[in-house]
């Protein structure tokens, strides 16, 4: 794997240090700290400090890394979704690029922390990190004092997530030897939701994504000239009729009965070109007790409803998986300042994960990089290095 992804590094140091750090992910026990990473893998003296170099200063284009890494996912098997995760980096203070307050709907507090967006493809179910943005507030982006502090190059400027999310499909959909899958993203806390949808739809991609129950739509049927008759996505769902009895697939595997509410929609924003209004499905889950599950919108009309809900089961199954990389696969654990250097960690803990989703067990050879006494003492005296870490 290491071969595939790293050829793309012009030096073979580059590439030798990828490998080891890579292996560090996978095989350091509690902490990925680069000491710890670095003792785990070499017997070096120097290791930690060639690791680091490696990550927070070589300058590697890591966008050749994770598209190989994409390519290297779907060779296991064709995607059956890509979805989109948020990653919530909670961070001390207030020099690490990106970092802002930042209210995270699914834990209810607010945080002092870095927001990833991640692209995932899902294979046979199992979602794999193949691409990331990190958010970076206006804070960041204005202050050209901030932007030289931690290396953010002049091609980069203020995204909104809904933008960000989109750039991560356009990126999936680039690819020459890629096959577009249908998009699953959660925008039910996004204002901005109908922005996204609208932009899915222009570039016709096909999706399920969740909406904020204030959006504003309508049914689809036949009405007056000049009409809107809209309501809130939550309200309309509320007023329609009998649900339907479907059996899907849990993130876990399982198969389920349930019962779904649904209704065809025009999406938000309809009306406004000339092209003609395309019918939605909005959808939503009815739960015990009278709730109701998180409201779906997709353009899958012409699949049957227990496909189409059995797919909104992978946002589960990524956020599983981002909290699999933050405990099993140092996703945490970055100790730089700079935006490189974050994004060549993040390249790295993508393929550690995939790596273990997608190969068996017994194929992770746990090695250390060992060094002739002499080499060792050799790199002892050496003076510190500046730029890209050469292997010992």
């Amino acid at each position: 794997m290491s071969a595939t992804l790293f050829g793309s590094l012009r030096r073979a140091d580059q590439r030798r240090w990828a490998e080891a750090y890579l292996l560090g992910l996978l095989v350091t026990q509690g902490k990925k700290s680069v000491r710890r990473m670095a003792d785990t893998v070499s017997a070096s003296p120097t290791a930690a400090q060639s690791m680091r170099q490696f990550i927070c200063i070589s300058p590697w284009d890591w966008g050749p890394v994770m598209r190989e890494l994409t390519r290297w996912a779907e060779g296991h098997g064709p995607a059956t979704a890509w979805t989109i995760g948020r990653a919530v980096l909670p961070k001390r203070g207030d020099r690490s690029v990106g970092v802002h307050r930042y209210f995270d709907p699914f834990s209810g507090r607010t945080l002092n922390c870095q927001l990833g967006l991640g692209a995932f493809t899902c294979i046979g179910g199992i979602p794999v990190p193949v691409d990331w943005r990190l958010h970076l507030p206006t804070q960041w982006t204005e202050d050209p004092r901030q932007r030289r502090s931690v290396r953010i190059p002049d091609t980069v400027h203020y995204r909104p997530l809904w933008m960000q999310a989109l750039e991560l499909v356009d990126t999936l959909a680039a690819h020459d030897d890629v096959t577009p899958a249908p998009v699953v993203a959660d925008l039910s806390d996004s204002p901005d939701a109908g922005l996204f949808l609208r932009a899915l739809g222009r570039r016709g991609y096909e999706f399920a994504i969740a909406v904020p129950p204030a959006l504003q739509v309508r049914l689809a049927v036949e009405r007056p000239p000049g009409s809107t008759e809209f309501a809130t996505a939550r309200s309309l769902l509320s007023s329609c009729g009998t649900p339907d009895d479907v059996r899907v697939t849990r993130a876990d595997g399982r198969r389920e009965r349930i019962r779904v509410q649904s209704a065809l929609v025009t999406p938000p924003g309809s009306g406004t070109t000339r092209l003609p209004e395309r019918p939605h499905r909005l959808f939503t889950e009815l739960l015990p007790d009278n709730r109701t599950g998180p409201l779906w919108m997709t353009n899958l009309t012409a699949r049957p409803l227990a496909d189409v809900a059995s797919l909104t089961e992978l946002r589960a199954a990524t956020e599983a998986s981002v909290a699999t990389m933050a405990r099993d696969f140092g996703l945490l654990d970055f100790e730089g300042r700079s935006l490189p250097g974050w994004y060549h960690h993040m390249a790295l803990v993508s393929a550690a994960h995939a790596y273990r989703q997608l190969t068996p067990p017994p194929e992770i050879q746990h090695r250390r990089i060992y060094h002739s006494p002499r080499q060792s003492r050799t790199a002892a005296r050496a003076p510190r290095q500046r730029s890209g870490a050469s292997a010992p």
